[in-house]
């Protein structure tokens, strides 16, 4: 037991040496606020729990009802790179970053006292349904904005320090979905839906306050900077660097083919031409620089994303997403009108999966790195298809015959199918920078499309709440769709590995 205490102590020490270092680097409100972002956005999973109860048990949704209304308000989710465009191209007031943050917020934090306060705009499903897509808009917003101040603070002398904020930016959303999870089932026993939408609204409400505590320089007086230096850089979004480090990268892995760094030369000769004529004159009004800026940015991320090392990848990531049905509203009617699981177990169910995530995590970058990407993500959709058996064997009941209870079989699948699901969501060779978000939001379209045919497939089977008789075959089916992405692996480059992804 000292031992244990000695090993505890170092390691809080160790973790607040860390934290000084941070904060000696950046700042504390702009840590406090990089940490708060995250954390609401981990603990939303506190109020969608009562979001998908308001759903089932109030509005008297189906299964695929509920999930369509779901896949509509994650949508803003699929288009962030339009956000980053945004900000970067039209400042308002001279800055580019706080005050978008803080419309952002005001988005997500708006529509919980709307709907904690007026019973009319919960008990209707076009109302719900747009205010939870304004809520996402704002989060999606908020995300994109807060990555793009990260980018900005760990340049030059702070470059260092870029693993250390990225891994404070994962710490803080485990923290806030772990905490979220946990008191948003136990929440459910004890409070009305309307207080706990109520209850939610204060963390995006400081989230608020808090976007005061940060300063930003003017960036008027970098525009003509930025415009002289664009012809060297072709921005893509109004910071030059971050696509140059994405083309540095696509050339860094084109370069054993002779005749295709011919091509790419050239193709950048005359992308230089067009980037210079999309560069607006000094006497050029206000708008029209923003219209120059935005065209030069769509631009050029499109030029970038047509590159076939780019493309290849990202097509196999967003058809993994969309060829597999999403039936997991449907698992969510069965096990609370079928397995009578309360929201308190299930918000625990969810807590052991944020820790199956972060097992995930830390087994990938302790032994799975050096692998070639291609074998990680065969092995995942096949572990991926061996635990949707284990919702068969629940729907058919054969784990009772065997004495294991349901509530082991749904922690159990809920902790390793996420455990698993993080190797799908591993960045494919040469995206960075600006790249990034324009994976991960095809990622989220594939997500919520895939979330679409899951949601068809259970009006199809006729899955509703009482009638689940279908949901076995539904979820064989599911099984066989999860190898259809096998058969594509090969637009994943052959050798590259966790390491060059």
């Amino acid at each position: 037991m000292r031992i244990k205490d000695i090993c505890l102590f170092f390691g809080v020490r160790k973790m607040i040496e860390w934290v000084k270092q941070l904060n000696k680097a950046f700042g504390a409100s702009f840590l406090w606020l990089i940490f708060l972002i995250h954390f609401t956005q981990g603990s939303r999973s506190f109020v969608w729990t009562a979001v998908s109860y308001q759903l089932k048990d109030n509005l008297k949704l189906s299964p695929s009802a509920s999930q369509f209304v779901s896949s509509i308000a994650f949508f803003p989710w699929s288009i962030k790179p339009l956000y980053g465009i945004l900000s970067d191209c039209i400042p308002i007031k001279g800055r580019k970053r706080i005050p978008y943050l803080v419309i952002a917020t005001l988005l997500s934090l708006v529509p919980w006292p709307m709907l904690g306060i007026d019973s009319n705009l919960r008990s209707s499903q076009w109302h719900l349904t747009v205010l939870l897509t304004v809520h996402n808009l704002g989060s999606a917003m908020a995300d994109v904005v807060v990555d793009a101040m990260i980018a900005e603070a760990v340049r030059s002398e702070r470059a260092s320090f870029a693993g250390d904020l990225q891994s404070m930016t994962w710490l803080s959303m485990a923290v806030g979905g772990i905490w979220g999870s946990l008191l948003g089932g136990h929440a459910l026993t004890n409070l009305q839906i309307d207080k706990i939408f109520l209850l939610f609204s204060v963390l995006p409400a400081i989230q608020l306050l808090s976007c005061g505590l940060v300063g930003e320089n003017s960036a008027d007086s970098k525009v003509s900077r930025e415009s002289a230096n664009s012809s060297k850089s072709h921005p893509g979004n109004g910071n030059g660097n971050i696509l140059d480090e994405d083309n540095i990268l696509l050339k860094k892995s084109s370069a054993s083919a002779t005749r295709r760094k011919r091509s790419q030369k050239n193709s950048n000769k005359r992308a230089s031409m067009r980037t210079k004529s999309l560069i607006p004159e000094k006497g050029d009004s206000l708008i029209s620089r923003w219209f120059h800026s935005l065209k030069t940015a769509t631009y050029s991320l499109l030029r970038t994303f047509r590159q076939p090392i780019i493309l290849r990848p990202m097509a196999w990531f967003f058809l993994a997403q969309i060829t597999v049905p999403n039936l997991s509203t449907v698992m969510f009617y069965y096990q609370t009108e079928v397995l009578n699981l309360d929201g308190s177990f299930l918000g625990t169910a969810r807590v052991v999966g944020w820790l199956g995530l972060m097992l995930g995590t830390f087994t990938y970058n302790r032994y799975l790195k050096t692998m070639k990407l291609r074998k990680i993500l065969l092995w995942a959709h096949v572990g991926l298809s061996l635990l949707s058996l284990l919702d068969v064997i629940l729907v058919s009941r054969l784990n009772l015959a065997y004495g294991v209870s349901d509530k082991i079989m749904v922690v159990s699948g809920s902790a390793l199918a996420d455990a698993v699901n993080q190797f799908k969501h591993l960045c494919p060779p040469g995206i960075e920078g600006t790249l990034f978000a324009l994976f991960m939001s095809i990622n989220n379209l594939g997500s919520t499309l895939g979330s679409f045919v899951g949601a068809g497939l259970a009006s199809i089977l006729n899955l509703s709440s009482g009638s689940f008789d279908n949901l076995g075959l539904g979820i064989a089916m599911q099984v066989l769709c999860t190898f259809i992405p096998i058969a594509f692996l090969f637009l994943i480059p052959k050798e590259a590995t966790g390491i060059s992804a």
